[in-house]
C-alpha cells in the first residue's frame, strides 16, 4: 500500500500523459474534443478511475466511454511504458457531469435574476405616471 501523496502525484501523471496519448496518437472519432478531468488511483494501485468529459456533452457520454474502453488496452499499455510501475493500475472511465451542472446552475442563477428584477420594472412604471 502506498501512501495518499504518491496516489495522488501517480493519478496526476496518469492524466497528463493520458490527455496527450488521447490527443496525439487516438484516432477514434468518438474521443475527439475529450478532457480528462480527473484521476483517482486507489491505494492498493489496482485500479484508476479515469473521469472523462467533452464538449458534445453528456447525450455522447455512451459513445465516448465506449471507445475508451475499446482503447484500453492500448491506453494502459503506453502508459506503463511511460510511467515506471511495477503493476500498472487497470483504467476504469466515468463520465463527469460536473459541466453540465455547473452550466444548469448558471441558467438557474440568472433565471432567477430574471424573474426577480421583473417586478421592480412593473413596479417603476407605474411609479413613472
Amino acid at each position: 500500500m502506498v501512501s495518499k501523496t504518491r496516489t495522488v502525484r501517480i493519478g496526476e501523471r496518469i492524466r497528463e500523459d493520458l490527455s496527450e496519448l488521447i490527443q496525439r496518437d487516438v484516432n477514434d472519432p468518438r474521443l475527439t474534443g475529450l478532457t480528462i478531468t480527473d484521476v483517482i488511483v486507489d491505494r492498493e494501485l489496482m485500479y484508476a478511475d479515469v473521469y472523462v468529459s467533452a464538449l458534445v456533452g453528456f447525450s455522447h457520454s455512451s459513445q465516448i466511454l465506449h471507445g475508451l474502453d475499446h482503447a484500453q488496452g492500448f491506453l494502459r499499455s503506453e502508459l506503463a511504458r511511460k510511467i515506471n510501475l511495477r503493476h500498472f493500475p487497470r483504467l476504469r472511465f466515468h463520465w463527469d457531469a460536473t459541466l453540465e451542472k455547473g452550466e444548469r446552475i448558471d441558467r438557474l442563477i440568472t433565471q432567477l435574476q430574471t424573474e426577480s428584477h421583473q417586478p421592480d420594472l412593473e413596479n417603476n412604471a407605474g411609479n413613472d405616471i
